[in-house]
């Protein structure tokens, strides 16, 4: 499938505040969707000054990745932050490092964001004390101090 700059540029883009952070804010285009790909999203996303791109977080099963576009930032990984522009790539494996990108810049910041889509995942909200579970669809969200260990 092929989707050209114009197309692109044409799609109505998506504002999305997440769940558990109202200061998240982004719009998005999922293009990885308008070609058809199912395992993969592929969104080009924009974040305006002053807000974040989604809540701190690390995925379980899930990985990721951000190629910048254009504008500014900061990407905190774990107990780091990094200043990050135009052509800074951050990668996000399995390694359970929460992270979150800020624009504190005074440009949009402009990315391009992949990541798998499993079936299941569990994302970890470290900050905000919640957990997802995402299965089949279902997504079910508990607080970290009520999960038990089954043994």
């Amino acid at each position: 499938m092929y989707l050209s700059a114009q197309a692109i540029a044409a799609m109505q883009a998506v504002k999305r505040t997440h769940f558990l952070n109202a200061g998240a804010i982004r719009s998005g285009k999922s293009i990885g969707d308008a070609a058809g790909l199912k395992n993969i999203g592929v969104h080009l996303i924009t974040v305006e000054p002053g807000h974040r791109s989604t809540e701190y977080h690390f995925h379980h099963y899930e990985e990721e990745c951000v190629y910048v576009l254009s504008g500014s930032g900061t990407a905190v990984l774990g107990e780091q932050s990094h200043k990050i522009g135009a052509g800074d790539f951050l990668a996000h494996p399995i390694d359970k490092v929460p992270h979150e990108m800020i624009n504190d810049g005074a440009e949009p910041l402009v990315c391009l964001v992949v990541g798998q889509r499993l079936t299941q995942d569990i994302t970890d909200y470290p900050r905000a004390g919640k957990r997802l579970y995402r299965h089949s669809g279902e997504r079910s969200l508990v607080d970290h101090a009520a999960i038990e260990q089954a043994r």
